[in-house]
């Protein structure tokens, strides 16, 4: 009998090692509750299909999902015991090892549903998944400070004999007490309160570091100021492609995927305007809805960006179905960090994505532009940067200096950056007349440069 020759790739696997030594995925199982008095920005099953990437962004295989409709959240269970017992066939039936719940849970509802779920089943909320996830893409040593700091204050009030076990999983921590060590229990101590002063210690030194961290940023933003160079921040819901559109208006290389928060580190490249003009664009981590409280605060220091700049690009995803509740959310977000009434660029992006005839999504008056974009293949590219333009000329402010010739690199500078209406010059200097950027106007005014 004659023999074929096997091919050796017909069997030959390239992920097969990989699968094999790779940890299995959790299965997750989904919980909303729908409030009939509350009005979200998003439905509950809407809100739950976000939860599902988010956790799919966090590597747990999603296997199932309720949604409990009630007058009031149950003060004991949050959901009630009824859907409790219903949730816990569910996860018995389809094999689910963790279950999420929508919204963040209060510390007495947490160990009220670990201790019903039991220990086989791990309990987790929208908080806390979104900090797994940050925790996951923090590249830098200051995003890395601002997650495991957001992770222990988030911890802290949820404090329980089991949390050894959250403990392994903060960011760059080293452990309960910062060196990788438990601290040593005075005279009557219990484990648990040496374990809330080792985690209140460990809160102090990050804020210490990321303070300094916060002062490095300053100098840096200070140097820019002074330099007069303006500076827009792309703000946005996260995977709206703001990453993208910096790469395209900057070539700044920066890491894009179609997934949530898969950048948090800003980035700041320089584009020129086609009037000559020199601007920074600063790229910004993405906003979400129910951002948790612990994060916003320890990410203060890198939104402070977007607080300083001169004009924000909003960055909206116009094919999403809800594209207007995602803008709600980060102009809401923005309220909650204090952010000034900057200019504003509504930068409708992936409108290739939209079916054929489909109305653009319209934006309010709050806008000083609407611009359809799609930063995949180029389109209104040109007219943003136009609009970016116009936008910085028309908010300047309007000056009358004299620049004598001794200060000479003033007059470069606002030339440079502003727009000169008159210039006359005398046997001292110049008396000019000009339009520049806010800031420089400031430090003009008082004279700081």
């Amino acid at each position: 009998m004659r023999r074929h020759p096997i091919d050796p790739n017909l069997f030959f696997d390239p992920d097969y090692d990989e699968r094999l030594t790779a940890p299995p995925k959790e299965r997750g199982f989904l919980v909303a509750a729908e409030v009939r008095s509350a009005r979200p920005l998003l439905n509950a099953q809407d809100s739950l299909d976000e939860l599902e990437l988010l956790a799919q962004t966090a590597g747990i295989e999603v296997v199932g999902r309720a949604v409990q409709h009630l007058q009031r959240i149950d003060p004991a269970t949050y959901i009630g015991s009824g859907k409790v017992r219903e949730v816990q066939e569910q996860i018995a039936l389809l094999g689910a090892d963790i279950v999420i719940f929508d919204d963040e849970l209060s510390p007495n509802h947490q160990r009220e549903l670990e201790k019903l779920f039991g220990e086989s089943v791990k309990v987790i909320d929208r908080s806390a998944l979104i900090l797994d996830i940050f925790a996951q893409h923090a590249r830098t040593r200051e995003g890395a400070l601002q997650v495991e700091l957001a992770q222990y204050q988030y911890r802290l009030p949820r404090l329980t004999r089991q949390w050894t076990h959250l403990a392994r999983q903060a960011g760059g921590g080293g452990g309960r007490s910062g060196n990788g060590g438990v601290g040593l229990r005075g005279p009557g101590e219990t484990q648990l309160e040496a374990d809330r002063r080792d985690i209140q210690k460990r809160i102090a030194k990050l804020k210490q570091e990321i303070e300094a961290v916060r002062a490095h940023r300053n100098r840096h933003r200070l140097q820019r100021t002074r330099q007069g160079i303006p500076t827009v921040a792309l703000v946005g819901y996260t995977n709206a492609g703001k990453s993208t559109l910096l790469n395209v208006l900057t070539d700044a290389k920066v890491y894009v995927a179609d997934q949530l928060f898969a950048t948090l580190d800003p980035t700041t490249r320089r584009l020129s305007l086609p009037g000559g003009k020199v601007v920074l664009i600063s790229d910004t981590v993405g906003f979400i809805q129910k951002l948790p409280a612990t994060l916003i605060a320890a990410f203060r220091a890198t939104l402070e960006e977007v607080s300083e700049a001169d004009m924000l690009i909003h960055v909206v995803d116009a094919a999403h179905p809800n594209a207007a509740a995602q803008i709600e959310t980060v102009e809401d977000t923005l309220a909650e960090i204090d952010v000034p009434r900057l200019p504003r660029i509504l930068a409708l992006n992936k409108v290739d994505l939209l079916p054929e005839g489909a109305p653009p999504l319209r934006g309010a008056d709050r806008y000083a532009a609407i611009v359809p974009i799609s930063a995949r293949t180029g389109e209104g590219i040109p007219r943003l940067i136009g609009e970016i333009e116009r936008v910085l000329r028309e908010s300047m402010l309007e000056i009358k200096l004299f620049v004598p010739y001794q200060r000479g690199d003033l007059l470069a500078l606002i030339r440079e950056q502003g727009i000169v209406d008159q210039a006359q010059t005398t046997p001292e200097g110049t008396h000019i007349r000009a339009h520049v950027p806010p800031r420089l106007a400031a430090l003009l005014a008082e004279d700081k440069l």
